[in-house]
């Protein structure tokens, strides 16, 4: 059973910091590439940010570039998602999802986890 565990979510202070983590099982985590999604009340979910199945190559939303670091551990099979700087237009529901395309598309996301930056 595939199963992606999102945690890490919170209400935190505009200027703070959140680390958002995966835990992903049920799938051969290092041969996905992961990415964290997001979904903003009223609006579409937005691509923050992707990383390469060994983690050598990453990619990001420029609204978050400088700010995010997104990183796994494929021994823990696990994404995670540090995010500093914190404005509140990040205030969303973040999604982690796992993505590979070899000879067809195979995909799974996670619950989500709320992110709330407020003072």
């Amino acid at each position: 059973q595939v199963q992606l565990v999102e945690s890490g979510g919170g209400l935190v202070q505009p200027g703070g910091s959140l680390r958002l983590s995966c835990a992903t099982s049920g799938f051969t985590f290092s041969t996905y590439g992961m990415r964290w999604y997001r979904q903003a009340p009223g609006k579409e979910r937005e691509l923050v940010a992707a990383i390469s199945t060994a983690g050598s190559s990453t990619n990001y939303a420029d609204s978050v570039k400088g700010r995010f670091t997104i990183s796994r551990d494929n021994a823990k099979k696990t994404v995670y998602l540090q995010m500093n700087s914190l404005k509140p237009e990040d205030t969303a529901v973040y999604y982690c999802n796992a993505l590979r395309a070899v000879s067809r598309l195979v995909e799974y996301w996670g619950q989500g986890t709320q992110v709330t930056v407020s003072s």
